[in-house]
């Protein structure tokens, strides 16, 4: 064992091993004694070094587990008879302060006399004996192999004990490296001009005129013409300056498929002096609206000329448009298939007639309040061409030939079994005639099993019309989803019935029948119940009631209830339905109707109110009723169903006061008292509730506080007063 001890280490020195205590040693006080916490750690530190001899063939405590790493540069090479050190052969022999492993051979040498506390920590390297520095170098170092930390050592001369350059526990734990400077990264610069496009099509067309002023360069690629393939101002046209809408058309002309100039009144003084770039920059387009604008005839004539493949044009209210326009368009746009030439006061039908001569393609003519429809050979070459869908000519001189001409041509072949003209059935898929005054039943019976694909039919404010005019026009048009026969005073509840039998009533969507007076329950109640796909029903000023009301909540309903069955295999897991908001299935209109009360209003909001609803019903009523029903909508569609019913019970239970109030007899103030109190809790709720128990302060002007109200119920300024927000 003590060949493993280096040469130098080997003993030198001659003092005495006898025992014994000296009177000139050192003594050190003792230190205090640990607990806790502070006892553990010292354990730990103590039998840390025994591990770092395994290597050297000494054998380690049976009780210690090795394995570990050392913590100690060091090892001690004090003699057996030390008062501190230990024989190897005797273990039973405890230390406190000290491993109780053996750290030395029995003939290693070692300071005699040394006298101080075995428990004490502290260690003598290199004492004086009689004054004489001991020879004897009393540690070592550990072997570079159990070394944890750098092997570079560097020993002293002679017998100095040996000195680490670095310790395991000076070392730093990570190397730190000085870090690379990274350049600035310009990735706007940088990123290609492809995704700079791409990013700016996200932002709305007002917005990529403001990004224009950050730089030349932001506003070079802001009016690159890739951005402007569709220019709609539409939602924009009076914020956007004419010299920007200007620049932008020039920019982006070649790119531009869709010129929507609806409004822009801003171009009036623009047009004569770039009329001319605008229409040679803008030379593909395909759809060209002017609609509402102030524009010169020079150059709507430059536009019609440069752009020849214009397949929808919108010359709405525009009056530089003539007959010579029209002709221009007849010759140099071959692709037309809509025309909107409606309020153009300077035209007729002549330019149309040239129009459907030479646009072969044209499936729609909007053309509201023009002058000569009942021109025969205008009215002959439509009924050749047969290529129609879409025909507009509200507020126009159309009579009865006309339409004769029309749907049946000149002098058609008569079916004697049926007593109808052997024609090619139309291609009108929309009619608009309101307000052709010279219309009569006679002309609206040409219709009759002449338009199958018939989808849109508006005859309103045609006062000379009858039930006679709609007999057998329904059983001819299946597919019949848009009515309009609004101010029609001499149809009755008959029509309505026949219409909730014809063939297109199960897709029925919108009827309009406001103010034809003559119409009330006895036709509605089967166009509610027969119209299961209804969505729009205007009833402004007509004879209906709340029977009407009430059937239109329970159809709704069904539906609702159908359409539950039908996706029942979407529950969650506890068998629902998922929660969704309720959307509006069907509009119902009823504006001054005498007949319709608050108890029909209340049967609506109550139906609202069921649970599991996701179909539920608009209403626009009496101005008196609004206020609430909209607060009553709101609630629904937001979920609050408590808040909803609350709302409708206190509304109710103030109507019912307020009709108390109005009757005469004993009782009257009490009941009007009562009328007061309900009046002010339906106001509250309708505000959101009381606050801490108090009603909320209202303003001087409230009738609430007028006293001397004598009939609630004629006062119409007061019901306008409560049910104000």
């Amino acid at each position: 064992m003590s060949d493993h001890v280096p040469e130098h280490l080997n003993g030198t020195t001659n003092l005495s091993m006898a025992g014994g205590p000296r009177d000139d040693a050192l003594r050190f006080e003792e230190p205090p004694k640990l607990k806790g916490r502070k006892r553990f750690l010292q354990g730990l530190q103590r039998i840390s070094s025994s591990p770092s001899l395994a290597r050297m063939g000494r054998v380690p405590s049976s009780t210690y587990r090795t394995g570990g790493k050392a913590s100690m540069s060091c090892v001690s090479l004090a003699s057996s008879s030390s008062a501190y050190g230990h024989t190897y052969g005797n273990p039973s022999q405890s230390s406190v302060g000290f491993s109780t492993a053996p750290t030395s051979v029995v003939t290693t040498p070692g300071p005699e006399n040394q006298t101080f506390d075995f428990r004490s920590r502290v260690r003598i390297i290199g004492q004086t004996v009689s004054g004489q520095t001991a020879q004897t170098p009393l540690t070592a170092p550990l072997p570079p192999e159990v070394r944890t930390g750098p092997k570079e050592v560097q020993y002293g001369n002679g017998s100095e004990v040996a000195v680490i350059n670095r310790d395991y526990f000076s070392k730093p734990i990570l190397n730190v490296v000085s870090r690379r400077k990274l350049r600035n990264i310009d990735f706007w610069g940088e990123m290609p001009d492809e995704i700079k496009v791409h990013i700016f099509r996200f932002l709305k067309p007002w917005e990529i005129v403001r990004c224009s002023a950050v730089s030349k360069a932001w506003h070079k690629m802001c009016f690159d013409g890739q951005l402007w393939t569709n220019i709609d101002t539409h939602e924009y046209y009076r914020d956007i300056p004419s010299a920007s809408l200007v620049r932008i058309m020039t920019a982006a002309g070649p790119f531009v498929r869709d010129l929507n100039l609806r409004g822009c009144a801003q171009l009036w003084e623009r047009w004569n002096t770039h009329g001319q770039a605008i229409s040679d920059a803008c030379q593909n387009l395909e759809y060209f609206s002017l609609e509402g604008c102030r524009i010169d005839r020079g150059s709507v004539h430059s536009f019609l000329l440069d752009n020849t493949r214009l397949v929808h044009i919108n010359f709405c209210g525009v009056q530089a448009i003539t007959n010579l326009e029209l002709r221009t368009i007849a010759h140099r746009c071959p692709h037309l298939e809509s025309l909107n030439v409606s309020w153009c006061t300077h035209m007729d039908t002549k330019g149309l007639h040239k129009i459907v001569q030479g646009c072969s393609k044209l499936k729609e003519i909007k053309a509201s309040e023009t002058r000569g429809w009942t021109e025969k050979d205008f009215i002959l070459e439509l009924f050749k061409r047969n290529t129609l869908e879409r025909l507009v000519v509200s507020h126009s001189d159309i009579d009865d030939e006309a339409l004769q001409l029309l749907f049946h041509g000149s002098n058609p072949e008569i079916d004697p079994l049926t007593d109808k003209a052997i024609v090619p059935p139309r291609r009108f898929r929309h009619l608009n005639f309101s307000r052709c005054n010279l219309l009569t039943d006679k002309g609206i019976k040409c219709l009759s099993h002449n338009v199958p694909q018939l989808a849109g039919l508006q005859v309103s404010h045609i006062i000379s019309l009858t039930d006679d005019a709609f007999q057998h026009l329904f059983e001819g048009t299946p597919l019949l989803t848009h009515l309009d026969m609004e101010e029609i005073d001499d149809v009755t509840n008959s029509t309505l019935q026949t219409l909730s039998q014809s063939p297109c009533a199960p897709i029925l969507q919108h009827l309009n029948i406001s103010y034809c007076e003559s119409l009330g329950d006895t036709g509605m109640l089967y166009i509610m119940r027969y119209c299961k796909s209804l969505r729009t029903v205007d009833m402004d000023n007509t004879r209906v009631s709340d029977l009407v009301l009430t059937e239109a909540a329970a159809s709704v309903r069904k539906r609702d209830f159908r359409q539950s069955v039908a996706f029942s295999e979407a529950l969650d897991c506890y068998g629902n339905i998922p929660r969704t908001p309720p959307k509006v299935a069907l509009h119902l209109t009823v504006y001054d109707c005498q007949n319709v009360t608050w108890t029909g209003i209340r049967e609506i909001m109550s139906r609202n109110t069921e649970p599991n609803r996701s179909k539920i019903i608009g209403l626009k009523c009496f101005y008196g009723y609004q206020d609430t029903v909209n607060e009553h909508m709101k609630r629904v569609r937001s979920g609050r169903l408590d808040s909803a019913m609350r709302l409708e019970r206190k509304w109710a239970e103030y109507m019912i006061a307020t009709e108390e109030a109005g009757a005469g007899g004993a009782g009257a103030r009490r009941r009007r008292r009562r009328a007061r109190e309900a009046a002010m809790v339906h106001a509250d709720e309708e505000e959101g509730g009381p606050r801490g128990g108090r009603r909320r302060a209202r303003n001087d002007e409230s009738d609430f506080r007028n006293p001397r109200i004598e009939n609630i119920e004629d006062d119409e300024s007061w019901t306008r007063n409560d049910y104000a927000n």
